[in-house]
């Protein structure tokens, strides 16, 4: 089976009210049991806000560091869900139940050949 990574985008700013968040999170949960249940799981996690990041690139034969996102957008790659899937089409059904269960963009992107061991 392939494994395929699920970003989930989300818009730049504030988060949410806990409010708005609650119920979105306990559906996300429930994904992810439905995920684990189904052996499709492998691993998923949020990430900090971009502006935690550091970009580290070479240029010449030095390493620069720099604070923050490497791109500036309205929005940004807030979580992720690393999947086990039959073909790409098991793995989009797996992202169109993550875009309804966090409301956001969700982009399906196959990992190359190995890359999960």
């Amino acid at each position: 089976m392939a494994h395929y990574l699920l970003s989930i985008y989300q818009p730049d700013g504030p988060p949410p009210s806990p409010e708005f968040l609650e119920p979105i999170m306990r559906d996300v949960e429930a994904l992810n049991a439905e995920l684990r249940a189904a052996g499709a799981w492998v691993f998923a996690g949020g990430l900090h806000p971009p502006s935690t990041a550091t970009v580290v690139r070479q240029k010449d034969n030095e390493m620069l560091m720099t604070d923050g996102p490497y791109i500036e957008g309205k929005e940004h790659i807030g979580g992720f869900s690393v999947i086990e899937a039959p073909d790409l089409d098991a793995a989009l059904e797996w992202g169109r139940k993550l875009a309804r269960a966090t409301t956001l963009p969700i982009e399906v992107r196959p990992l190359q050949h190995g890359s999960c061991g």
